[in-house]
C-alpha cells in the first residue's frame, strides 16, 4: 500500500442525531487531518428530524463529506452494509453518531490495524451509560465470547476499525452487525481490541432497548450456524435428531420390557412422549438431509458457472 495515497473512511449510521452531528464533524475533521485523503460517510437511517438536512449543509461545503440516505428506518445493520459498499478507504472505521464515541480514537484505531490486525473493535472499558445497559451488555458479550471463542470484551461497541478486505467481503443484515468480529474470524481475519474512550450522551436519547439483547441471542445462533455448519446442515440437525431418536427408542424400550413384565402401557402418556421424539427426531434427520442436497446442488451450480467463465472443458464422453 502506498502512504502517500492512503485513505481513511469514516462510516457514521444517523438516526435523528440533528444535535450531535456538526460537532462531530468537527472532531473528526480534527484527527483525519494527518491522513493524505479521507472520506466521511453519513448513512441516515430514515432520520425523522433535521438530521439529514444538517448533513446535506456538510456535504455542500465539504466535498470528503458523503450522504446514503434511507426513506425509512432499516437498522444498524443495513446502514452499515451500505456504507461499506459505498466507500473508498484502505482502513474503514465505523462510529455512532451520539457523540459517546470519541473521533480522538481514530489513530490509535488505524495505528493498531497498521500492527498486521485486520479487525480492532473498542472496548469501552469505563462505560459512561446507566447500570441498567451496562449489566446486561456484560452479560451478553459473555455469552458471545464463550460461544465465539473470540476474546474481546465489548462487541456492541460501535467504534471499529477495519481493513478495506474485511468491510468487502461480509455481508450484513437483520442485527448482524453486533457480530462483525465473529463474522470476520470465520472467513480467516484477524482480530484484537484496544480500549477506547466512551464519553456519556449529550443530547437526545438511546435507540435502543432491551428487547435488542432478545433479538441478538437469535442472531448470535444464525452467526454459529452459518459458521459452522452451512456447508453441512446434516451435522447440525442430524445431530438433534439423533439424540431425540434415541431418547424415543430409550423410552419405547423401557415401556416394552415392562409390557412383557404384564405391566399395561396403552394409556400411559409417557408412551406417546416417546413415539412423539422419535418422529421429530425422524424430521430433523429429514431436513439435514434435504439441506445436503441442497448444498450439493449449489456447489454443483457452481463448480459448472465456474466451468464456463474459466472456458475448462467439458468432460467428453466416448463412443464405443
Amino acid at each position: 500500500m502506498n502512504k502517500l495515497n492512503e485513505m481513511v473512511s469514516i462510516i457514521i449510521p444517523v438516526l435523528n442525531e440533528g444535535e450531535s452531528i456538526q460537532q462531530l464533524y468537527s472532531e473528526i475533521k480534527q484527527n483525519v487531518a494527518g491522513f493524505p485523503r479521507y472520506e466521511i460517510v453519513f448513512v441516515d437511517d430514515g432520520s425523522t428530524d433535521d438530521s439529514l438536512e444538517v448533513i446535506e449543509s456538510l456535504k455542500l461545503s465539504d466535498s470528503n463529506v458523503k450522504l446514503i440516505q434511507f426513506y425509512k428506518n432499516y437498522g444498524k445493520a443495513e446502514a452499515l452494509s451500505a456504507g461499506f459498499n459505498d466507500c473508498q478507504g484502505d482502513y474503514v472505521i465505523t462510529m455512532d453518531a451520539d457523540l459517546q464515541d470519541d473521533p480522538n480514537e481514530i489513530n490509535a484505531l488505524v495505528n493498531k490495524l497498521k500492527e498486521g490486525w485486520d479487525v480492532v473493535s473498542g472496548w469501552k472499558k469505563s462505560r459512561n451509560d446507566p447500570l441498567s445497559k451496562k449489566f446486561p451488555s456484560k452479560i451478553f458479550n459473555l455469552i458471545t465470547r464463550l460461544f465465539t471463542g473470540i476474546q474481546i470484551h465489548d462487541f456492541n461497541c460501535g467504534l471499529k476499525a477495519y481493513r478495506s478486505s474485511v468491510v468487502k467481503s461480509i455481508e450484513l443484515y437483520g442485527g448482524l452487525h453486533r457480530y462483525i468480529p465473529a463474522i470476520a474470524k470465520q472467513k480467516g481475519f484477524s482480530v484484537t481490541e484496544i480500549v477506547v474512550n466512551h464519553r456519556p450522551r449529550k443530547h437526545g436519547e438511546t435507540k435502543y432497548g432491551g428487547a435488542r439483547y432478545f433479538h441478538g441471542f437469535f442472531d448470535l445462533l444464525t452467526i454459529l450456524f452459518m459458521g459452522k455448519y452451512f456447508n453441512r446442515p446434516l451435522h447440525f440437525f442430524g445431530f438433534i435428531g439423533l439424540i431425540l431418536t434415541v431418547a424415543g427408542l430409550g423410552i419405547n424400550t423401557w415401556l416394552t420390557i415392562g409390557w412383557f413384565r404384564g405391566v399395561w402401557i396403552g394409556n400411559r402418556p409417557i408412551l406417546f412422549l416417546a413415539v412423539l421424539l422419535m418422529v421429530v427426531g425422524i424430521q430433523f434427520f429429514s431436513i439435514g438431509l434435504l439441506g445436503e442436497m441442497i448444498v450439493k446442488s449449489q456447489r454443483e451450480k457452481e463448480q459448472k458457472i465456474q466451468r464456463v467463465l474459466t472456458g475448462s472443458p467439458q468432460d467428453e464422453h466416448c463412443a464405443d
